[in-house]
């Protein structure tokens, strides 16, 4: 089967042949956000700060341990926060759905499960993402709500608009879909409060580093760091946007690794984790809440904890004061004092 992001990251054959395909898919796209912004079409509004991170590509940039690290960061500075997202690869008949850390990925999505273990924080999900916010908040005594990803998502009313770069794909060819991986035009960057950079930022942008991972079994409380693994060969799957982040993640540890690719949200079964010779396999965290419920001798979770640089975490909390003051100002639920 061919696969159209091999061809997003150069000026190639392919890429100009899908060009009139994204012109048309650039039209219709800024049409649709114009549409919100002349409030042509319905924007809601929230009586507690909303903040979007996502990108403007398709395909994983980190934007997931950086939601990880603000809903952590959030509660150490007095903040209620709660967690929004599509749901992704969930079957759910009814929508919205609250989701806990024994959810299951089948109904509410697999990244949902992920970030609710990880945060311990209420979340909800659902593709109208208006709706999840409202059953949130119905809910819960959450008092600002994280949107991971729905950048895009222009129902949604937000106060502040994070875009995550990958640092090493940053944005492929500079194409709109299907020619290229942008979901708008580079030009959104812009209009955004923050960019972060999953590596090393430039000029106007913020950089975000992983920590050292750590590891621990995928049925039991064992635990261990990645260089435990150095220099031995192992399984590594991944079912995720970006897997060759996760394969070179090991790599820079000095693991060998055997690579097994899957689609993104892929539900996971025994026989995909039957693999031979019979070695340790590593995984996302995002594939685990799949395949906790399978048998699996020797199958360990790596798990990944972003950090922001100092420049970001000013910033943010600028821009949160300057809600906050004016959240007060108008009458609102206190919230706390940055």
């Amino acid at each position: 089967m061919l696969r159209i992001d091999r061809y997003w990251h150069s000026l190639n054959p392919v890429a100009i042949v899908l060009f009139p395909l994204a012109v048309v898919f650039g039209v219709v796209v800024t049409l649709r956000r114009w549409a919100y912004r002349l409030r042509l079409r319905r924007v809601s509004r929230f009586p507690v700060p909303l903040i979007v991170v996502g990108n403007i590509t398709v395909g994983g940039t980190g934007k997931t341990p950086l939601v990880i690290w603000l809903a952590d960061y959030l509660v150490r500075q007095g903040w209620r926060p709660g967690i929004v997202s599509r749901g992704y690869g969930g079957g759910a008949q009814h929508w919205p759905q609250q989701v806990r850390a024994d959810s299951d990925p089948a109904v509410v999505g697999d990244e949902a499960v992920m970030l609710a273990a990880r945060t311990r924080r209420p979340m909800c999900v659902g593709p109208d993402r208006p709706s999840a916010v409202a059953a949130l908040l119905a809910h819960t005594d959450t008092n600002i709500v994280i949107s991971d990803d729905g950048l895009q998502h222009y129902a949604l009313g937000r106060d502040i608009e994070i875009a995550v770069v990958d640092g090493e794909r940053r944005l492929g060819n500079g194409l709109l879909m299907p020619a290229g991986p942008l979901r708008e035009r580079a030009g959104r960057l812009r209009r955004v409060d923050l960019v972060v950079v999953n590596g090393q930022g430039g000029e106007g942008e913020y950089s975000m580093k992983i920590h050292q991972p750590g590891v621990r079994s995928l049925h039991g409380d064992t635990r261990q760091t990645l260089e435990a693994f150095a220099g031995r060969s192992v399984h590594a799957v991944a079912g995720v946007g970006n897997p060759q982040r996760f394969f070179d993640l090991l790599r820079r540890h000095r693991v060998t690794v055997n690579e097994h690719v899957f689609a993104d949200h892929h539900a996971f079964v025994e026989r995909d984790l039957a693999l031979e010779p019979a070695l340790p396999i590593l995984m996302t965290e995002k594939d685990a809440v799949k395949c906790r419920r399978l048998a699996c001798r020797d199958c360990w979770v790596v798990q990944v904890d972003a950090q922001p640089d100092a420049a970001f975490v000013l910033r943010l909390n600028s821009i949160l004061k300057e809600i906050s003051d004016g959240q007060e100002a108008s009458g609102h639920p206190r919230v706390p004092d940055l």
